[in-house]
């Protein structure tokens, strides 16, 4: 089982398109990243093993990548999805 947690992410000016292609191509556990408008500049969504530490994870495999000037993490607990219809 995986955790699904999602990040908002604040980069030094200029530098979001940098943080973003640096967190896809490598940290580990990325799912998507997404560029956003408001108060953060992108938002990343990770699915973590059910085990592993999700402080640990964001402080030392997102806070320290260059240019990221701060966080907002958001935990996940359960996925709603669409039923299948016909």
């Amino acid at each position: 089982m995986m955790t699904a947690i999602f990040v908002f992410i604040k980069c030094e000016l200029g530098y979001a398109n940098d943080v973003a292609a640096d967190i896809v191509d490598n940290v580990e556990f990325v799912s998507e990243v997404y560029s956003t408008s408001g108060q953060h500049d992108l938002l990343a969504k990770f699915q973590l093993p059910r085990d592993m530490d999700i402080g640990t994870f964001v402080t030392k495999q997102v806070q320290t990548r260059a240019h990221v000037r701060d966080t907002f993490t958001v935990i996940t607990f359960s996925p709603f999805l669409p039923s299948k219809t016909a």
